[in-house]
């Protein structure tokens, strides 16, 4: 059986995969910004950055009531901070990409 971490990093492997086979560029995975938080996968498509959070079950519960309003504002401010650290001015969005027995749903602009 695998432990958790390396559950997580199968399916985040499994992302940017899936990422990447739809045109997107990855430029980072588990990006940790200080004390703010942390971001699964940084990908770039069509000039806009994608911060992506990666959430699995393999049960009945839905993934996605994981990615809390808390949990938003934390990739959103780690999202800010990459940015300055980079000093990039560009477009981006928060997704979600939700991995569900490996089926794939990828959900962009989850805060609009």
């Amino acid at each position: 059986m695998m432990s958790t971490k390396d559950t997580g990093n199968y399916n985040e492997t499994l992302a940017t995969k899936f990422l990447a086979s739809g045109g997107y560029t990855i430029v980072e995975r588990n990006y940790y910004a200080r004390k703010l938080g942390e971001i699964d996968i940084i990908a770039s498509k069509n000039k806009v950055l994608h911060f992506i959070e990666v959430k699995s079950a393999n049960a009945d519960f839905d993934p996605i009531y994981n990615i809390t309003p808390s949990k938003i504002r934390k990739i959103i401010n780690s999202a800010y901070y990459f940015l300055k650290e980079r000093k990039l001015n560009m477009a981006f969005c928060i997704d979600a990409l939700i991995i569900r027995q490996e089926k794939i749903e990828f959900i962009e602009n989850i805060t609009l």
